[in-house]
Protein backbone atom coordinates (compact mmCIF):
# COMPACT_ATOMS: atom_id res chain seq x y z
CA UNK A 1 0.00 0.00 0.00
CA UNK A 2 1.38 3.33 -0.49
CA UNK A 3 2.16 5.87 2.68
CA UNK A 4 -0.81 7.89 2.19
CA UNK A 5 -2.17 8.86 5.60
CA UNK A 6 -4.74 11.70 7.41
CA UNK A 7 -8.09 13.03 6.34
CA UNK A 8 -9.75 11.39 3.33
CA UNK A 9 -9.90 14.94 1.99
CA UNK A 10 -5.79 15.02 1.78
CA UNK A 11 -6.19 12.35 -0.78
CA UNK A 12 -8.07 15.09 -3.04
CA UNK A 13 -5.08 17.83 -2.89
CA UNK A 14 -3.67 17.91 -6.41
CA UNK A 15 -0.20 16.64 -7.13
CA UNK A 16 2.66 18.05 -9.20
CA UNK A 17 4.96 17.02 -11.75
CA UNK A 18 7.47 16.11 -9.25
CA UNK A 19 5.02 13.84 -7.16
CA UNK A 20 4.07 12.20 -10.48
CA UNK A 21 7.55 11.50 -11.39
CA UNK A 22 8.31 10.21 -7.96
CA UNK A 23 4.81 7.50 -8.05
CA UNK A 24 6.70 6.25 -11.63
CA UNK A 25 9.74 5.67 -10.11
CA UNK A 26 7.98 3.48 -7.82
CA UNK A 27 6.22 1.53 -10.79
CA UNK A 28 9.39 1.03 -12.47
CA UNK A 29 11.46 -0.01 -9.11
CA UNK A 30 8.53 -2.32 -8.98
CA UNK A 31 8.88 -4.01 -12.34
CA UNK A 32 12.56 -4.55 -11.91
CA UNK A 33 11.81 -6.28 -8.94
CA UNK A 34 9.43 -8.71 -10.94
CA UNK A 35 6.04 -7.16 -8.54
CA UNK A 36 4.54 -5.82 -11.94
CA UNK A 37 4.46 -7.07 -15.67
CA UNK A 38 5.97 -4.57 -18.18
CA UNK A 39 2.42 -4.16 -19.55
CA UNK A 40 1.01 -3.25 -16.20
CA UNK A 41 4.03 -0.88 -15.68
CA UNK A 42 2.95 0.76 -19.11
CA UNK A 43 -1.11 1.24 -17.83
CA UNK A 44 0.25 2.17 -14.30
CA UNK A 45 2.45 4.75 -16.03
CA UNK A 46 -0.49 6.21 -18.13
CA UNK A 47 -2.28 6.78 -15.73
CA UNK A 48 0.37 7.92 -12.82
CA UNK A 49 1.41 10.76 -15.31
CA UNK A 50 -2.29 11.71 -15.65
CA UNK A 51 -3.16 11.88 -12.08
CA UNK A 52 -5.21 14.85 -11.05
CA UNK A 53 -4.82 13.90 -6.47
CA UNK A 54 -2.84 11.78 -4.22
CA UNK A 55 -5.25 9.57 -4.15
CA UNK A 56 -5.37 8.81 -7.94
CA UNK A 57 -1.43 8.14 -7.62
CA UNK A 58 -2.44 5.90 -4.91
CA UNK A 59 -5.01 3.79 -6.68
CA UNK A 60 -1.71 2.84 -8.83
CA UNK A 61 0.74 1.86 -6.27
CA UNK A 62 -2.48 0.56 -3.34
CA UNK A 63 -0.66 -3.31 -3.52
CA UNK A 64 2.96 -2.36 -3.66
CA UNK A 65 5.24 -2.62 -0.54
CA UNK A 66 5.68 0.97 0.94
CA UNK A 67 8.27 3.23 -0.49
CA UNK A 68 9.67 6.26 1.37
CA UNK A 69 10.00 7.58 -2.28
CA UNK A 70 6.16 7.64 -2.89
CA UNK A 71 4.38 11.29 -2.43
CA UNK A 72 2.34 11.64 0.35
CA UNK A 73 -0.45 14.94 0.30
CA UNK A 74 1.27 17.41 3.25
CA UNK A 75 -0.43 18.06 6.60
CA UNK A 76 -1.90 21.03 7.44
CA UNK A 77 0.14 23.07 10.11
CA UNK A 78 -1.26 24.29 13.20
CA UNK A 79 -0.37 27.30 12.92
CA UNK A 80 -2.08 27.67 9.08
CA UNK A 81 -5.52 29.27 9.91
CA UNK A 82 -3.99 32.27 12.16
CA UNK A 83 -1.79 33.49 9.38
CA UNK A 84 -5.97 34.76 7.65
CA UNK A 85 -7.24 38.11 8.77
CA UNK A 86 -6.19 41.32 9.48
CA UNK A 87 -6.57 44.96 8.02
CA UNK A 88 -4.59 45.80 5.03
CA UNK A 89 -3.05 48.87 4.52
CA UNK A 90 -1.72 50.23 1.74
CA UNK A 91 -2.64 48.61 -1.68
CA UNK A 92 0.36 49.00 -3.97
CA UNK A 93 3.82 49.85 -4.55
CA UNK A 94 5.68 51.66 -7.26
CA UNK A 95 8.64 52.24 -8.17
CA UNK A 96 9.86 54.79 -11.16
CA UNK A 97 14.06 54.66 -11.63
CA UNK A 98 14.28 53.65 -7.89
CA UNK A 99 13.03 50.82 -5.21
CA UNK A 100 10.59 49.94 -3.27
CA UNK A 101 10.08 47.00 -0.82
CA UNK A 102 7.44 45.33 1.45
CA UNK A 103 8.56 42.89 3.86
CA UNK A 104 8.18 41.48 7.24
CA UNK A 105 4.92 41.71 9.32
CA UNK A 106 2.49 43.64 7.02
CA UNK A 107 -1.33 42.11 6.00
CA UNK A 108 -1.51 41.49 2.02
CA UNK A 109 -5.03 42.95 1.08
CA UNK A 110 -7.58 40.71 -1.10
CA UNK A 111 -5.61 42.57 -4.33
CA UNK A 112 -2.75 44.36 -4.44
CA UNK A 113 -0.68 46.69 -7.07
CA UNK A 114 2.92 46.36 -7.84
CA UNK A 115 4.65 48.43 -10.73
CA UNK A 116 8.16 49.06 -11.74
CA UNK A 117 9.47 51.47 -14.52
CA UNK A 118 13.09 51.50 -14.66
CA UNK A 119 12.98 49.95 -11.33
CA UNK A 120 12.52 47.49 -8.56
CA UNK A 121 9.87 46.24 -6.41
CA UNK A 122 10.27 43.75 -3.96
CA UNK A 123 7.64 41.24 -2.12
CA UNK A 124 8.28 39.60 0.82
CA UNK A 125 5.42 37.41 2.09
CA UNK A 126 6.96 34.94 4.20
CA UNK A 127 5.85 36.65 7.33
CA UNK A 128 2.81 38.62 6.19
CA UNK A 129 -0.70 37.80 7.11
CA UNK A 130 -3.73 37.62 4.36
CA UNK A 131 -6.89 39.50 4.46
CA UNK A 132 -8.74 37.04 2.79
CA UNK A 133 -8.04 33.06 1.70
CA UNK A 134 -7.41 34.10 -1.81
CA UNK A 135 -5.39 36.80 -2.80
CA UNK A 136 -4.30 38.40 -6.06
CA UNK A 137 -1.03 40.48 -7.01
CA UNK A 138 -0.97 42.40 -10.23
CA UNK A 139 2.19 42.86 -11.23
CA UNK A 140 3.43 45.64 -13.90
CA UNK A 141 6.52 45.70 -15.11
CA UNK A 142 8.65 47.80 -17.43
CA UNK A 143 12.29 47.87 -18.45
CA UNK A 144 12.62 46.81 -14.12
CA UNK A 145 11.96 44.16 -12.15
CA UNK A 146 9.41 42.55 -9.77
CA UNK A 147 10.28 39.90 -7.10
CA UNK A 148 7.68 38.02 -5.14
CA UNK A 149 8.75 35.46 -2.32
CA UNK A 150 6.46 33.64 -1.33
CA UNK A 151 6.35 30.69 1.67
CA UNK A 152 6.61 27.40 0.74
CA UNK A 153 2.94 26.35 2.35
CA UNK A 154 1.01 28.72 0.21
CA UNK A 155 -0.58 27.54 -3.04
CA UNK A 156 0.57 29.75 -5.96
CA UNK A 157 -0.96 30.39 -9.53
CA UNK A 158 0.96 32.52 -11.98
CA UNK A 159 -0.64 33.34 -15.26
CA UNK A 160 1.33 36.73 -16.27
CA UNK A 161 3.10 37.09 -19.70
CA UNK A 162 5.82 38.60 -21.14
CA UNK A 163 7.30 40.31 -23.90
CA UNK A 164 10.77 41.07 -24.73
CA UNK A 165 11.20 40.19 -20.90
CA UNK A 166 10.03 36.92 -18.53
CA UNK A 167 7.46 36.41 -16.40
CA UNK A 168 8.25 33.15 -13.94
CA UNK A 169 5.93 30.58 -13.41
CA UNK A 170 8.15 28.17 -11.96
CA UNK A 171 6.28 28.43 -7.80
CA UNK A 172 3.28 28.14 -8.80
CA UNK A 173 1.72 24.95 -7.23
CA UNK A 174 -0.43 23.33 -4.26
CA UNK A 175 0.03 24.38 -0.66
CA UNK A 176 -1.01 23.00 2.73
CA UNK A 177 -4.79 22.66 3.49
CA UNK A 178 -5.98 26.14 4.96
CA UNK A 179 -3.33 27.80 3.73
CA UNK A 180 -3.87 31.33 1.88
CA UNK A 181 -3.65 31.43 -2.11
CA UNK A 182 -1.67 33.82 -3.81
CA UNK A 183 -2.52 34.36 -7.49
CA UNK A 184 -0.02 36.46 -9.35
CA UNK A 185 -1.64 38.35 -12.41
CA UNK A 186 -0.20 41.01 -15.01
CA UNK A 187 2.75 41.86 -17.23
CA UNK A 188 6.16 42.40 -18.18
CA UNK A 189 7.92 44.59 -21.12
CA UNK A 190 11.00 44.47 -21.50
CA UNK A 191 11.22 43.72 -17.72
CA UNK A 192 10.72 40.83 -15.75
CA UNK A 193 8.79 39.33 -12.60
CA UNK A 194 9.91 36.73 -10.66
CA UNK A 195 8.35 34.79 -7.82
CA UNK A 196 10.04 32.15 -5.87
CA UNK A 197 9.34 30.14 -2.97
CA UNK A 198 11.61 30.70 -0.10
CA UNK A 199 11.07 28.83 3.56
CA UNK A 200 9.96 31.10 6.92
CA UNK A 201 12.90 33.30 8.38
CA UNK A 202 14.58 31.63 11.75
CA UNK A 203 15.15 35.33 12.39
CA UNK A 204 14.42 38.55 11.17
CA UNK A 205 15.88 41.96 11.62
CA UNK A 206 12.62 43.67 12.33
CA UNK A 207 11.69 46.75 9.84
CA UNK A 208 9.46 48.99 11.66
CA UNK A 209 6.31 46.92 11.63
CA UNK A 210 7.15 45.86 8.21
CA UNK A 211 6.22 49.14 6.43
CA UNK A 212 7.16 50.09 3.00
CA UNK A 213 10.87 51.52 2.34
CA UNK A 214 12.58 52.73 -0.33
CA UNK A 215 16.16 51.01 -1.25
CA UNK A 216 18.37 51.35 -3.92
CA UNK A 217 19.71 48.22 -4.52
CA UNK A 218 16.14 46.76 -5.21
CA UNK A 219 16.11 48.56 -8.80
CA UNK A 220 19.63 47.32 -9.10
CA UNK A 221 18.68 43.67 -8.88
CA UNK A 222 15.90 43.76 -10.79
CA UNK A 223 15.41 41.18 -13.63
CA UNK A 224 16.25 42.76 -16.75
CA UNK A 225 18.79 44.82 -14.73
CA UNK A 226 16.14 47.55 -14.82
CA UNK A 227 16.44 49.41 -12.30
CA UNK A 228 18.03 52.81 -11.79
CA UNK A 229 17.86 53.21 -7.75
CA UNK A 230 20.57 55.05 -6.17
CA UNK A 231 19.32 54.96 -2.03
CA UNK A 232 16.72 55.92 -0.14
CA UNK A 233 16.81 59.59 -2.18
CA UNK A 234 17.65 58.20 -5.49
CA UNK A 235 13.72 58.33 -6.59
CA UNK A 236 10.23 58.07 -5.33
CA UNK A 237 9.50 55.14 -2.56
CA UNK A 238 6.93 52.57 -2.34
CA UNK A 239 3.36 54.19 -1.35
Amino acid sequence: MSELSGPADHGLMRVSDTDREQAADVLREAAGQGRISLDELDERLESAYAAKTYADLAAVTHDLPPSPRMPAPPVQGATQVSRIGGTPGSTFSVAVMSGARRSGRWVVPRSYVAVAVMGGVELDLREAQFAEPVVTLHAYALMGGIEITVPEDVEVDVSGVAFMGGFDHDASGPGVPGAPQVRVLGFALMGGVEVRRKPMKAKRARVEGGRQRAVGDAGRDAIGNGGQGSGEDGGPGAV
